[in-house]
């Protein structure tokens, strides 16, 4: 009896076995499922290496393209200045943006407006912690995306000196900036970059900065020009450049850093910024050459200033749309906006009588402007954009056309208080004497040249 209990005892043990495993086997896949449903970050070596390279590209276009492009333009006794001006600017704001811009951009504030304090003097970021890009799953080192951004917010407030370049001050220009890319350039891009920030939320396209730094800037620009007022002797003197070669050198560094700008903001190495690539080169050329095109209509000849105008033009102009436009879009763009910039520059500029010394406004406000507008248009699929069969064309056009408008006031605003307020503490504009002198060895003790 005991041995046949036993073995009732067994069998019931074994015929519980195989319900046992499948519960087991449920409980397997269910945790197996939950693993596989949470994406593990992939940082490819690939992109890390893209943008790095695209950092360095951006400097570049600083230091030294923009230094020349600006140096070769103003007269010789004030090449020195304009190459000094451009890169403290360029080190002040990369401190500046460590220990606050980022956070005010990128500090994760759920505010609309600005990113908040969250990551003051870089708070929490290590080598370990990562930044995401456009694809899910796929993270670049966040330091290696401050850097990138860093870049950007160095060069943006260097670009607004070329409008009262010879006549302001040194120290005056470097207070500017600070306070300008603390009200005016963090904020926006915060608002158009960051996923929180209102232009974002909107659905606003701005790729590489159309919005953030060429209408922020040119809008900067033109305040200034009024503000502190034309060049002695503007419209009587000679103020031609004093070195095209210096120019052309400088123009051609800027469009090879600007690579850097609008391929590094895809954030991979894949097929988004082998658009932006592509987009960069014929963008540029369609304007270089319409620029061309309209002085030898107008004025019988091509000019070597005017083939540079057109490079920074495209340039600018491809800036926001070069992640979303197709390349015979970009050609349309390059053109429309030489156009714009082109009148700007020789028929405006003169009406109203503002001496915006190297057309900054003329060309990265004007461009900026028309490129960030017409994204809107080009982006569609019928133009060859990356947008599908669904796309909204006019609710699209009117976000651009907001994003716009808020950067021009924004910016407009907060450059007319800076100016104001350095120039009530301690005068924006150096004296006229000094000014004739030339900045070079008033205000560096140096000459580019000599005789």
């Amino acid at each position: 009896m005991k041995f046949a209990g036993l073995g009732a005892f067994g069998a019931s043990l074994f015929a519980s076995l195989p319900v046992w495993a499948q519960e087991v086997a449920e409980e397997a896949t269910e945790a197996a499922a939950e693993v596989a449903a949470e994406v593990v970050p992939v940082m490819d070596k690939g992109d890390v290496s893209w943008m790095m390279v695209s950092t360095v590209l951006v400097l570049f276009m600083t230091i030294p393209g923009l230094a020349l492009f600006y140096g070769g333009l103003v007269r010789s006794k004030n090449m020195l200045s304009i190459l000094m001006q451009t890169t403290v600017i360029a080190c002040v704001m990369m401190l500046v943006w460590v220990i606050y811009g980022y956070s005010f951009a990128f500090g994760g504030s759920t505010s609309p407006w600005w990113g908040g304090t969250g990551k003051l003097f870089l708070s929490g970021v290590t080598a370990d912690s990562m930044a995401a890009t456009f694809s899910d799953g796929y993270v670049i080192p966040e330091y290696l995306f401050i850097a990138f951004q860093m870049t950007f917010a160095a060069i943006t407030p260097a670009l607004i000196i070329g409008a009262f370049a010879e006549r302001v001050k040194f120290k005056s220009v470097l207070v500017f900036s600070v306070i300008w890319g603390t009200f005016s350039y963090f904020p926006i891009a915060h608002m158009v970059w960051d996923a929180n920030g209102y232009l974002y939320a909107k659905g606003a396209l701005d790729f590489a900065g159309g919005t953030v730094v060429h209408i922020n800037a040119g809008i900067a620009a033109l305040v200034g020009a009024i503000v502190i007022g034309p060049r002695v002797g503007y419209g009587k003197d000679n103020m031609a450049p004093h070195s095209m070669v210096m120019t052309m050198i400088g123009a051609s560094m800027l469009w090879v850093g600007w690579f850097g700008f609008n391929v590094g903001s895809n954030l991979e190495a894949n097929g988004g910024a082998a658009l932006a690539m592509i987009n960069t080169f014929i963008c540029t050329a369609a304007a270089t050459l319409a620029w061309c095109a309209i002085e030898a209509v107008q004025r019988g000849k091509a000019s070597m200033l005017g083939a540079a105008s057109g490079m920074i033009t495209g340039l600018v102009a491809v800036t926001p749309a070069c992640g979303s436009i197709g390349p015979m879009g970009a050609i349309a763009l390059g053109i429309l906006a030489t156009f714009a910039s082109y009148f700007f520059v020789t028929v405006v500029k003169l009406k109203l009588k503002y001496d915006d010394s190297l057309d900054v406004f003329g060309i990265h406000g004007v461009s900026g402007i028309v490129g960030a507008v017409l994204t809107g248009v080009f982006a569609a699929a019928t133009f060859g954009g990356t947008m599908g069969d669904d796309y909204a064309m006019l609710p699209q056009l009117w976000v651009q056309i907001e994003g716009v408008l808020i950067t021009i006031v924004w910016s407009g605003v907060v450059s007319y208080a800076a100016f104001k307020l350095v120039d009530m503490t301690m005068g924006l504009r150096v004296d006229t004497d000094t000014e004739r002198q030339g900045l070079d060895l008033t205000s560096h003790g140096e000459q580019a040249y000599h005789s």
